[in-house]
């Protein structure tokens, strides 16, 4: 994994593969040639024309202008040309301006000046010029048809619609595309029925749109009928059809599908080829997925970031990036897909430093301000124990969707952090941002996590009353955390009573975790046996209340317990902590001895024993969970996991830098205490993620404020 950040440092280090060098244009091209063409009055049309292309191709809007200024009769379609060529780079103003000054035009200058004002947003303005458009056409008609379903004005396209002159095919398409993106899925699927003629794009957008509002069964049955009724199928259909395959495991279906195209010719399609890929990974068939690839042989960032997003979502996070770097070995440019691939495979296996890499890749390539990089970023340092690098990253996205929001919300609850969330939620309230289900959650559990109990409360009220979302199981276990952690137990029960539907284990888990905190052994014996009702081989319900009578000195209900456990044959999930470091994760277990650095790490940990005393350090043996002496259970919480990954990061890194260690159970509560006063000895930050949230330690304190 390390060649990855290695490639990536390269091609940081190296000139961007776009440049801004000035083009060196052919003599018949040059500046001046194009001059002489312009104010020669023998030019042909198809001269000036091409030097016009010439310009907008290569973005120069102010040079086509003043070229354009110097032909003496511009003809429509030279005006119309320079027209659209405003209102693709947004110059809307500039486009009218330019309309109003022609004395002549057709209704294709029209039509272009109708379009261009609905691409730039301006609905009124295109709206007014078709009512003052003198001699109107059935793309008149379908342009704004268009138009008004792009904003959502579905009552006033279908009132064009009918009162259209004449309806051609497009028109009937524009309306069935239309219902699928704004939700009206069954008037799509009626007016489909009514259309008097319907060709390869009728039936494409309904296989579409079918499979977009999670009805790919359906969508297959469309295709069916439409090979049934001999139309025949373009790439994009095929395209289609592969993705529903891939959305309902279709595996025989999507098999059939490969021979027809195959034999058909479309194999070679780059998208065509880039939907098997992701259908075969969908269906968690990765070899043939791979297979597919290396028979094709297609080299470009479609295919290639079909095969990487395909590898991350089967958990192969090595291969995902080793396909990322092969796409820069062989100079194929990553888009934005690939860069979020590539992030949340780095993500996944909390290799930060070579987050950073692709990060740095991705800024050198413009994307900083990108959306769905940005998304991935927060992501990926947020997990990694970098909130304050998360918001950095969230403050530079230019276009933040709701994912933005809720990663930063969330990532900020993560680490304990519920001001931080609830301010961010008041922000994205202001900038008129919709929240959701996960909105909901992320809030709840910031002030789970921070202690918030009353804001918790007042926050499942607002979206319970105030909001259109219907609270959900895990935002009723949220609340039954919050009130739980808070010592509320009796709240929480009678809220678990009086929910509207059957509280799952989730719900009694987060009621017991409380009971864990508060050494309530009387409720917890009550969660415990609605959750072994359940699940009688849930092992997290017997660990919880084994821990509880430990915890309390009852060994004998320790023993009933774990004899229980045995009996049933469950096994304890041991507590392992690891820390990775250039690339390679290194993890441990309560007591290892396995680590080749062993024999410095446990030196190093005794001299911090040494040193822990004389801050006034004692540790606390309820903790130890074992029926054993004093002396024994002080040396079994020395060396828990946890203290095992800080002596590792401590001599394997450098001086003064963070240490970041994560640990799959919740961190001991004596070695929270202990690693408090270790950040202050050895004056560094120590980050440690337990199953529950981060912990950020420094100068003697956590930011848990001993509340987790």
């Amino acid at each position: 994994m390390l060649k990855v950040s290695r490639i990536i440092r390269k091609l940081c280090s190296t000139p961007a593969p776009f440049t801004t060098s000035p083009i060196i244009l052919p003599a018949a091209k040059s500046p001046k040639c194009f001059t002489r063409i312009a104010e020669c009055p023998k030019s042909s049309i198809s001269s000036v024309s091409s030097v016009l292309s010439y310009h907008l191709k290569n973005q120069k809007l102010d040079e086509t202008r003043a070229y354009f200024d110097k032909i003496p009769f511009p003809d429509v379609y030279l005006c119309t040309k320079m027209i659209v060529g405003y209102v693709e780079k947004y110059r809307l103003g500039d486009a009218l301006k330019l309309f109003d000054q022609m004395p002549v035009r057709d209704t294709v200058m029209w039509n272009s000046m109708i379009k261009g004002c609905l691409d730039c947003g301006d609905l009124d303005m295109g709206w007014r010029l078709f009512n003052e458009m003198p001699e109107r056409n059935v793309i008149s008609w379908t342009t704004m048809i268009n138009g008004l379903l792009q904003f959502g004005r579905i009552e006033a396209a279908e009132c064009f619609f009918r009162e259209m002159p004449m309806r051609d095919i497009a028109a009937w398409n524009a309306m069935i595309y239309g219902y699928f993106g704004n939700g009206r899925v069954e008037d799509a699927m009626k007016l489909f029925d009514e259309m008097p003629v319907r060709n390869v794009i009728s039936w494409t957008s309904m296989i579409s749109g079918l499979d977009q509002h999670r009805r790919s069964n359906e969508a297959l049955y469309i295709f069916s009928q439409m090979v049934a009724f001999g139309v025949q199928a373009t790439s994009s259909t095929f395209t289609c059809v592969i993705t529903a395959c891939a959305n309902v495991f279709a595996v025989s279906f999507g098999v059939q599908i490969h021979g027809l195209i195959v034999k058909l010719g479309y194999v070679r399609d780059a998208y065509v080829a880039a939907s098997f890929i992701t259908f075969y990974a969908n269906c968690k068939q990765m070899d043939d997925s791979r297979k597919f690839f290396n028979e094709k042989s297609h080299m470009n960032v479609v295919v290639l970031t079909a095969l990487l997003t395909g590898y991350g979502s089967n958990g192969k996070h090595e291969d995902a990036l080793e396909i990322f770097t092969d796409m820069l070995k062989m100079g194929v440019l990553p888009n934005q897909s690939s860069f979020s691939s590539a992030l949340n495979s780095c993500c996944c296996l909390e290799a930060l430093e070579q987050g950073k890499a692709v990060h740095a890749l991705g800024n050198k390539l413009g994307l900083e301000t990108d959306v769905f990089v940005g998304n991935s970023l927060i992501v990926l340092y947020s997990k990694c124990g970098n909130i304050n690098d998360g918001v950095a990253i969230f403050k530079k996205i230019s276009k933040k969707n709701i994912v933005s929001w809720n990663s930063i919300i969330v990532g900020c609850a993560q680490h304990g952090f519920g001001m931080w969330a609830l301010s961010f939620f008041n922000r994205m309230i202001r900038a008129g941002v919709e929240p959701d289900d996960i909105t909901f959650t992320g809030l709840l559990s910031a002030s789970s996590h921070s202690g918030m109990l009353n804001k918790g409360r007042r926050l499942f009220d607002y979206f319970f009353q105030q909001k259109p979302i219907k609270p959900k199981l895990e935002h009723y276990a949220c609340l039954v955390d919050i009130l739980g952690r808070s010592g509320e137990l009796k709240e929480a029960e009678e809220l678990i009573n009086k929910m509207p539907m059957e509280p799952k284990l989730s719900i009694w888990l987060a009621l017991l975790s409380g009971c864990r905190m508060h050494s309530n052994i009387e409720v917890a014996e009550r969660a415990a046996k609605r959750i072994l009702d359940l699940d009688p081989y849930c092992s997290a319900a017997y660990i919880l209340l084994s821990n509880l009578y430990a915890f309390d000195g009852r060994w004998t209900d320790v023993a009933r317990t774990r004899a229980n456990m045995k009996n049933i044959g469950i096994l304890k999930q041991p507590g392992i902590s690891w820390v990775n470091l250039k690339g390679s994760r290194h993890s441990f277990l309560s007591g290892d001895k396995s680590h080749p650095l062993s024999e410095k790490i446990y030196r190093k940990l005794d001299w911090l024993g040494e040193k822990l005393k004389e801050f006034g350090y004692v540790p606390d043996q309820r903790f130890a969970l074992h029926d054993v002496e004093n002396e024994q259970k002080e040396a079994i919480l020395s060396y828990h996991s946890e203290r095992l990954a800080i002596g590792f990061g401590l001599i394997s890194s450098v001086e003064g830098s963070s240490i970041t260690v994560m640990k799959n159970l919740r961190v001991c509560g004596d070695c929270h205490s202990a690693i408090k006063i270790i950040a202050k000895i050895v004056g560094r930050e120590i980050v440690v993620r337990d199953s529950g949230r981060f912990h950020h330690f420094r100068d003697g304190f956590c930011s848990c404020r001993d509340y987790w």
